[in-house]
């Protein structure tokens, strides 16, 4: 028997379920993969075991993301991007009482932990990845991926026997448990678990934006210490790529331990508790990094400012100027972004999402129309220096860049933005590769359109 289930409610209205267990010195987030049953967890002795021990050392926060157990269910072809679960995330925390925490992710919950820590700097303290990646498709530059092929064979099979002891039975025996194939209890446990955590529509949604995500170009914005545990036969997440993920986070340390359990408690999971609780006990609360978070910077400016002043006159530009900019600061606000300056007929914006910072750009192009006005936007996410009210940072250089090449009522993107909005609505047409002034490197560059059923609080 676990703890008690609590409810928190996000800004949306949502209902997330969380849990609390143990009173440790240092606030522990648990995201577990996929999907997910947080009483149904308690069910399971391993995993019992392994959770009242991290509990021994910790404040842990369970929950069970949006659309998955005993969270509010979702409709399946509109499932929670991970700006939303972020959203969901920091809602758990303030329920919780939690100011600042570690945040544990572990298989699919990996990338969902990677991008909190680097957008949500001042709410993280640390943070544990074990048997996960940055991205999950195969990609030339990514060959621990899943293929094509292999991906539409796995969607078929989620919704030819989700649930059924024979889909779980194969799951332990390919790569969830390996070293305990023939466990009957395991194998009934784990159908039931499956069955209370998600649909079978639920669990082909999630696979198909977990398939879509990358978060690589985020890992360099991750300055909190990091604790990177991987199980040398891990067949879902090989542990070349755990290394190279590892690699590209800044503070980070590589564990790498024998085995080849997927399942974080099967097989010797001391191993791992032993490496979780040394990190908790040297972490320190340390808020030097806070000036640096992960950002979406939006800019935007007046198509021909010049030649529609010539032709209003002063008078009426200004006036033209004054509601352009009315209407821009307004969008920014109610898209929860943060205006940094309006120089002359533009704006800088930075958001904590993506999704919401393009939605912003594509509702401020449709905004202007009527007053005879078109602006041109760009956008992109990257790692951003807090100086004040003002953002520096190499970041802001390729935003402000992006939106120079954007044509009249067109928002441009970075590849960035494109692969962290995955589950989105948003459509992204190819605009080709382009070197971009003063920055290194080249940079594909999207259109962004609005695709359909948006919504406007991101």
């Amino acid at each position: 028997m676990g703890p008690e289930t609590r409810y928190a409610k996000t800004a949306d209205g949502a209902h997330i379920a969380y849990q609390v267990a143990g009173e440790g010195p240092v606030d522990l987030v648990f995201v577990m993969g996929w999907t997910s049953n947080i009483e149904a967890m308690w069910e399971e002795p391993g995993l019992a075991r392994f959770l009242s021990r991290l509990a021994a050392v910790s404040r842990l926060i369970i929950f069970d993301k949006r659309g998955t157990g005993l969270s509010d269910r979702v409709s399946d072809s509109d499932f929670p991007t991970f700006e939303t679960r972020m959203d969901d995330a920091r809602a758990v925390m303030d329920a919780a009482g939690s100011k600042r925490a570690v945040a544990f992710g572990v298989s699919e919950g990996g990338p969902l932990s990677i991008l909190y820590a680097a957008t949500h700097a001042q709410r993280v303290i640390g943070l544990i990845l074990f048997g996960t990646g940055p991205r999950f498709a195969w990609a030339p530059d990514y060959p621990w991926g899943t293929t094509d092929e292999q991906h539409l064979l796995e969607l078929a099979e989620i919704d030819r026997a989700w649930c059924t002891e024979e889909y779980a039975a194969r799951q332990i025996r390919d790569w969830g448990a390996p070293s305990q194939p023939e466990d009957p209890q395991l194998v009934s446990w784990l159908a039931s678990y499956l069955r209370r955590a998600a649909s079978p529509g639920a669990a082909i949604a999630l696979e198909r934006m977990n398939v879509a995500m990358d978060v690589r170009d985020v890992l360099p914005a991750v300055h909190v210490p990091t604790l990177v545990l991987s199980r040398e036969g891990d067949r879902d997440f090989p542990a070349d790529a755990t290394r190279k993920m590892a690699e590209a986070i800044p503070s980070s340390r590589l564990v790498k331990l024998p085995g080849a359990d997927h399942f974080f408690w099967v097989g010797h999971p001391d191993e791992l508790l032993d490496e979780i609780e040394q990190f908790l006990k040297e972490l320190g609360d340390d808020e030097d990094e806070l000036d640096r978070v992960l950002a979406t910077v939006l800019f935007t400016d007046i198509v021909q400012s010049t030649e529609r002043t010539a032709e209003l006159g002063d008078r009426q530009w200004r006036e033209a100027l004054e509601e352009h900019n009315r209407r821009i600061r307004a969008l920014i606000g109610r898209f929860r972004g943060s205006e940094v300056n309006t120089a002359g007929d533009g704006f800088l914006a930075t958001f904590d999402g993506p999704i919401r910072a393009a939605r912003c750009a594509l509702a401020a192009v449709e905004a202007v129309r009527d007053l005879d006005l078109q602006i041109r936007a760009g956008l992109h996410t990257g790692e951003v220096e807090l100086a004040g009210d003002q953002v520096r940072g190499i970041a802001v250089n390729i935003g402000a860049r992006v939106a120079g090449l954007a044509g009249p009522s067109e928002v441009l993107a970075s590849s960035t933005v494109k692969d962290l909005v995955a589950g989105s609505t948003l459509e992204f047409e190819d605009r080709g590769t382009h070197e971009l002034k003063g920055v290194p490197g080249s940079c594909e560059l999207y259109a962004v359109g609005r695709g359909g059923g948006g919504h406007s609080g991101g």
